[in-house]
């Protein structure tokens, strides 16, 4: 049994599937919502299609101020934010298991809330999870800071009486 990452050490790495609201000041055209495709990337105007995938929000943000600034626009000024992230499953021993919208830093027992709680029969002390870029579930001792992913699927054992 391992040890998961913890909510306070996470850090949202973008992936496909998530939109993301990109405002370019004084550039109307330049500015809306973008979904991120099935490759990473997302087709901006100018400048194409930008990988964002495994980037930081931060660091996309960058990126593309880089990419406008170097040929369209002088001194662009961008702001990036997340409208909608990948969505968290959970299944097993809680009481509406399916799918949920994932949040900043949630944690196992946030997802756990959101899915009505622990039934009587759950085992409480870990779960396993598969992350959404792996094939195998791995069991994860659980603590109030144990982190969810976008895109994982959190599977609650029943205890043994």
């Amino acid at each position: 049994m391992t040890e998961g990452p913890s909510v306070a050490n996470y850090v949202y790495r973008i992936g496909s599937g998530d939109r993301l609201k990109i405002q370019t000041f004084g550039e109307s055209t330049l500015s809306g919502e973008f979904a991120v495709n099935a490759e990473g990337t997302i087709a901006f105007p100018l400048v194409g299609d930008v990988p964002v995938g495994g980037k930081t929000v931060t660091e996309f943000k960058d990126d593309l101020t880089q990419r406008l600034g170097s040929q369209y626009l002088r001194n662009p000024r961008i702001s990036v934010e997340m409208v909608n992230f990948r969505p968290v499953y959970i299944l097993g021993e809680v009481a509406k298991p399916g799918e949920f919208n994932y949040s900043e830093r949630m944690s196992v027992f946030a997802l756990v809330a959101k899915a009505g709680g622990f039934t009587y029969r759950a085992n409480q002390s870990y779960a396993f999870i598969r992350r959404e870029d792996e094939t195998e579930e791995k069991a994860v001792r659980l603590t109030s800071a144990t982190a969810v992913q976008p895109g994982d699927t959190v599977r609650i054992p029943d205890r043994v009486f």
